[in-house]
């Protein structure tokens, strides 16, 4: 069965995850308008940039350049969980579900902004759990603090990572005050610079309005069939299943996974809570979850015993994301 196969950790399954994710995006085929244009940056950065990539591209070779993008993150998200050996042992688990997750909803599988942080998400992810056993970490928070802002120059409610920095080093570290502060000098050196350029070509006031969504009202509908909700409810399930797992793992596991389990939990409740950021909520946003909703259920599906259950319910999770694509 497909849980038991990926469980392991040899080469073939590289091409079964590939093959799965190529599976699970062909709905997305048969649903895209005539046209898409995507965009790639907030409108002040590209309105001063005025990069054209990608913006003459055909609905197809919009959906399979996103295949080739997320299968990309995925394993790279699946090599750092390796690398800490969150699972027990290596896998392709994690690259299965983070592939699983983006195929939920159809705008998951276009390109967005939010498709591109994921590659910075999971850079941070792979920098933040690094952070636990290092002697210093100012030089480290200096670059999570730029990447921050990068991210944000590309989806700006990306910006709230920046407060996971210092959850990260209240769970990670013992207090030093200049591991607090150089994140934000590191942040501001992205926005210092972006400025200079805004004023350099007398466009000061652009720049200013890329601090405008903080000014938002909050969002009251989210751009979604409401009948599409009904996909996550195998997905709810197996988290479930996954916090019942965690109750008996989690004494037993090492300190820094007990952390980092914690981290992830605390970026899931700001990536939530940066959605008043957009005037609109948009179900894009939510692709910001993926690489910590994968990591939690690769873990449930890598500890779980009951075998009909586990191989069950990922079945389920598979044939509702069809069902709902080709409806």
């Amino acid at each position: 069965m497909i849980i038991n196969q990926l469980r392991k950790f040899t080469p073939i399954n590289i091409f079964w995850v590939c093959v799965i994710g190529t599976f699970l995006c062909l709905g997305a085929f048969l649903h895209l308008p005539e046209q898409l244009q995507p965009f790639f940056l907030e409108p002040a950065v590209d309105n001063l940039l005025n990069i054209p990539f990608g913006k003459n591209l055909s609905p197809q070779s919009n959906v399979i350049i996103t295949l080739i993008l997320t299968l990309l993150q995925a394993f790279f998200l699946n090599r750092i969980i390796n690398h800490y050996n969150f699972l027990g042992k290596p896998s392709f688990l994690t690259a299965l579900l983070f592939m699983t997750l983006v195929s939920v909803f159809l705008p998951f599988l276009i390109l967005s902004p939010t498709l591109l942080c994921n590659f910075i998400t999971i850079w941070m992810l792979d920098k933040l759990f690094n952070i636990y056993k290092q002697p210093d970490v100012k030089l480290l928070m200096f670059d999570l603090g730029m990447i921050v802002a990068v991210g944000s120059l590309i989806y700006f409610p990306f910006i709230v990572m920046l407060l996971l920095l210092w959850i990260a080093l209240i769970v990670f570290r013992p207090f030093i005050w200049r591991e607090w502060i150089t994140p934000i000098l590191g942040f501001g050196v992205v926005y210092f610079l972006l400025g200079v350029v805004y004023y350099w070509y007398d466009r000061f006031e652009e720049f200013l309005a890329i601090f405008k969504p903080f000014a938002n009202p909050l969002p009251t509908g989210l751009n979604v069939d409401y009948h599409d909700y009904l996909v996550l409810i195998p997905l709810v399930i197996a988290m479930f299943l996954f916090l019942l797992v965690i109750k008996e793992q989690y004494f037993r596991s090492i300190i820094h996974l007990r952390k980092s389990f914690q981290l992830l939990f605390y970026m899931l409740i700001l990536i939530g809570a940066s959605f008043y950021l957009n005037e609109k909520i948009n179900i894009n946003h939510f692709l910001l979850c993926a690489p910590p909703l994968a990591i939690y259920l690769a873990y449930y599906f890598s500890y779980a015993k009951i075998k009909w259950l586990y191989e069950g319910i990922y079945v389920v999770i598979i044939l509702t994301i069809l069902y709902f694509q080709f409806m």
